[in-house]
């Protein structure tokens, strides 16, 4: 099941990077809960994010926020149940124009081969403790 997961997320990634909501979908449980760390980016209040209405919400919260926003990551860990993505993020503000650069880890837990619990984080020690991992 964990090598699912794996690909789950690669399709999950690939998806949001075309803005291809109904595919993001399929990767996700319909009862998903979404803990975004974009919000301390934004300085906005944290949010969470329920089912697929809620991912659609925050799509479109992160589309209003900014005008360009991509995530890489060079490292995907294969943690059984869950899947831990290293990586970077890079945004410009759609009012602002200000670029930002961060350290971006996903945390995501699947049942049935889909996402149930994602969590991102803009710091990868945080992301680490969240997943029972030192480095």
């Amino acid at each position: 099941m964990s090598e699912e997961n794996v690909e789950n997320f690669k399709r999950a990634t690939e998806a949001f990077k075309r803005r291809d909501i109904e595919a993001a979908l399929e990767t996700l449980d319909p009862e998903v809960e979404w803990h975004p760390g974009l919000a301390a980016l934004l300085g906005g209040e944290v949010t969470v994010y329920r089912g697929h209405d809620g991912y659609r919400d925050l799509v479109r919260d992160l589309d209003e926020a900014f005008a360009e926003i991509d995530a890489e990551f060079s490292e995907i860990r294969d943690l059984g149940d869950r899947v831990l993505a290293i990586g970077r993020l890079r945004t410009r503000g759609r009012t602002s124009g200000a670029e930002t650069e961060s350290p971006f880890c996903y945390l995501a837990k699947a049942k049935d081969g889909k996402a149930v619990r994602v969590w991102t984080y803009l710091d990868l020690n945080e992301a680490l403790e969240a997943a029972g991992l030192r480095e």
